[in-house]
């Protein structure tokens, strides 16, 4: 009996004396687990980094992005600075200065703009890759007023001759569905890409003109325009305010909307059927020259894939050491509280068992939907580490504890991936509750037994 006794406090020994060691091992272990985690995530990177080479390659064979700018009117002009004689101190003599032909140029933007329309979107498939196309179709109206005083002669100058041209940019021009017919003051007229410099720069992107003709200097005038707007683009449609007063009410089937720019809309709705918006933007909102000639005063649709799975595959990744760390814990705890070894092997295997997790998750959630991917994901690795534990503690029920463990683990980092602004606070909350019970769990152990034990 007394032999007995001796054996059972030997082997208590033992376990005790090993933890230490242990503890560093799982340390050295959870560092060497980081390799395979950064090859998943890098994996992710990698089909992220696809998915947007397909998105570009679909973009290049129908139209990217685009950006609307305009219309304005833009009034050319030329003025004479004739021969004039002058003493030039230098010389000490009468000299003539040769005339000299100045061009001018005035931009009118338009009294009133409104773009009303709808926007439909579609998918359009590469493989397992998509991207989103966007067909516009709207209405186009507004007025220039250009009042007398608009063609600024210098003095000591002539007039010589005015032309005038209704001016009008989108980012990439393929995205016209069709030639539209422009109604100015009652005549149908058509864009047409420009054939001189005289309002070059003045655009970005890709600028039409319909070009008005002369242009007599002391004439008011007030021009009403009016055309279809049907343009193609993809993933994003941005709509640049020129007018001094400006109304853009679209509406769109799809659902997930992302209004950017500075302008966003005062008025929206979303909605299982899609979106309505309407912006209303004045003169004193923007700047004339800044949204001429950059899309930084605009205001800005993006519509974008409602679950990302690449960017939610990277964000678990991320908590792919917080799992790892979580299990050992609960592990070494176990070992420590209940005395049940377990070997680093044993260890080494249920942290790669964690890993492949991410791996699982990325690769079905190309195919199933997100949630439908990490359920698959989760179910299948929670399974095979209870099977695993339950011959290693030679016990079911230790087994199922850890494995309702793991799903509550699983489900608290599903929950934080769906939270956005929240995410950082609710992973660090998990952090805390980890140490909590880490700290609770081991209040009453005495850690000094460990080195009385080796002595």
């Amino acid at each position: 009996m007394e032999t007995h006794s001796v054996k059972t406090r030997e082997k208590f020994r033992s376990l005790r004396t090993s933890l230490a060691a242990k503890f560093v091992g799982v340390l050295v272990l959870t560092l060497f687990l980081m390799i395979p985690l950064g090859l998943v995530e890098d994996q992710v990177t990698s089909r992220a980094s696809y998915q947007n080479q397909v998105t570009a390659e679909i973009a290049s064979t129908a139209a990217s992005a685009q950006t609307v700018i305009g219309p304005v009117l833009a009034v050319h002009y030329r003025t004479k600075t004739p021969e004039r004689p002058h003493y030039d101190a230098q010389s000490g003599r009468i000299v003539t200065q040769a005339a000299r032909i100045s061009s001018h140029v005035e931009y009118i933007p338009a009294r009133k703009l409104t773009i009303e329309g709808n926007v439909g979107v579609e998918r359009r498939y590469r493989g397992i890759y998509q991207a989103r196309l966007f067909n516009l179709n709207a209405g186009v109206e507004g007025t220039f007023e250009a009042p007398v005083d608009m063609i600024k002669i210098p003095d000591g100058s002539e007039f010589i001759d005015a032309s005038a041209a209704i001016l009008f940019s989108v980012s990439d021009l393929r995205g016209f569905a069709s030639d539209p017919d422009v109604l100015v003051d009652r005549k149908t007229l058509h864009f047409r890409t420009p054939n001189d410099k005289r309002f070059e720069g003045v655009l970005s992107g890709s600028r039409l003109e319909i070009d008005l003709g002369a242009w007599l200097p002391d004439h008011a005038r007030n021009i009403a325009f009016s055309f279809p707007l049907k343009l193609i683009g993809t993933e994003a449609l941005s709509i640049s305010p020129t007018a001094e007063n400006n109304i853009v009410a679209l509406a769109s089937n799809w659902q997930h909307p992302s209004f950017g720019g500075r302008f966003p809309p005062p008025e929206r709705t979303i909605g299982k059927t899609g979106f309505t918006a309407r912006w209303e933007i004045s003169q004193l909102a923007r700047n004339l020259e800044d949204a001429l000639k950059t899309d930084w005063e605009v205001l800005r649709i993006g519509f974008i894939d409602p679950v990302n799975i690449y960017l939610q595959a990277e964000r678990a990744v991320k908590y792919g050491s917080l799992f790892i760390v979580l299990t050992f814990a609960a592990f070494f705890i176990g070992e420590a509280l209940r005395r049940r070894p377990m070997h680093i092997m044993q260890y080494a295997l249920v942290g790669l068992s964690l890993a492949i997790f991410f791996l699982l998750l990325i690769a079905l959630s190309e195919h199933l939907p997100f949630a439908w991917a990490y359920l698959a994901g989760a179910v299948a690795c929670i399974g095979l580490i209870v099977i695993y534990l339950a011959g290693v503690f030679a016990s079911r029920r230790i087994a199922a504890a850890f494995g309702g463990g793991l799903a509550a683990l699983y489900g608290t980092l599903y929950a934080i991936l769906q939270l956005e602004d929240t995410a950082l606070l609710m992973g660090s909350l998990l952090l805390f509750a980890a140490l909590a019970a880490v700290m609770l769990s081991t209040r009453h152990f005495d850690w000094y037994q460990l080195k009385q034990d080796e002595m």
